[in-house]
């Protein structure tokens, strides 16, 4: 159930970032029965990394503090609707809801628009403006093979 007090402190990460130059305005929360139990905020300035998202931050810390690799029983508070990176990341995670403060269009127009990363999702991979080539499958399937056939695999 939504609780006002998450989004807030996922927006209070949001202006926390910026404000101390780490990155740009995100915040998010990962809750599990009522209490925060990840954070994370905008690192990609701060970090040289590009996938330093608040929401990827905040699944990485929940993640490590609940020992496990899925969120199942948690929700995610973002203080923006989530980009398709991590929008994704989320679906891996596997929380049970998400919530988001800002719609993507208010980040758009702050400068954070990934409209065409959304469009480029719909070409066939021929088309991608960052030219994708699939080479030497018949090297690469047989490692899946071996996966299937794997008595130790973690299934997730």
């Amino acid at each position: 159930m939504y609780n006002v007090d998450f989004m807030k402190e996922a927006i209070r990460l949001a202006n926390e970032c910026f404000e101390t130059g780490e990155g740009g305005p995100f915040g998010a929360v990962v809750v599990k029965d009522g209490e925060i139990v990840g954070r994370g905020r905008n690192m990609v300035t701060a970090h040289n990394d590009p996938t330093a998202h608040a929401e990827v931050q905040a699944i990485r810390n929940a993640c490590q503090n609940l020992g496990t690799f899925q969120l199942t029983g948690c929700e995610l508070y973002a203080s923006s609707e989530p980009c398709p990176m991590c929008l994704g990341a989320i679906y891996w995670a596997r929380p049970d809801r998400i919530y988001y403060g800002a719609p993507c269009d208010v980040a758009a127009d702050a400068g954070f628009d990934d409209t065409f990363i959304y469009e480029e999702l719909g070409k066939p991979v021929e088309e991608y403006t960052i030219p994708t080539e699939q080479h030497d499958a018949d090297l690469a399937a047989p490692t899946f093979e071996r996966w299937k056939k794997f008595e130790g695999r973690v299934e997730y």
